[in-house]
């Protein structure tokens, strides 16, 4: 019974990892750490209830080349993590601000 408890244990780890891409970096989000990584902190507007951040991180996770988005509804901010070969600032200004959510860099 404590072999069929471990190996489904191992198993869902096993897909958890797969789905994040932390267990394989090629799934569709940017090795942290690479050539072209950059990071910008954007002030986004109408973030009015607890779910807008989520709709805020969902379209700029959804950017080719966007690593990580970390978006704070308290600060009014998304911080992301890019790779400036694959996608641009403008272009993640443009995907917040067609969901909804009109941002700019913050200095």
């Amino acid at each position: 019974m404590t072999k069929v408890i471990a190996s489904v244990a191992v198993g869902l780890l096993l897909l958890l990892g797969l789905a994040g891409g932390f267990l394989h970096p090629g799934g569709g989000q940017a090795v942290a750490g690479g050539p072209g990584e950059k990071t910008v902190t954007l002030g986004v507007k109408n973030m009015y209830c607890a779910a807008c951040p989520s709709i805020v991180k969902k379209s700029l996770e959804a950017v080719p080349g966007v690593a990580k988005a970390t978006v704070s509804y308290k600060d009014k901010t998304a911080v992301v993590i890019y790779d400036d070969s694959k996608t641009t600032v403008p272009a993640l200004v443009k995907v917040t601000t067609e969901a909804g959510y009109p941002s700019a860099p913050k200095n």
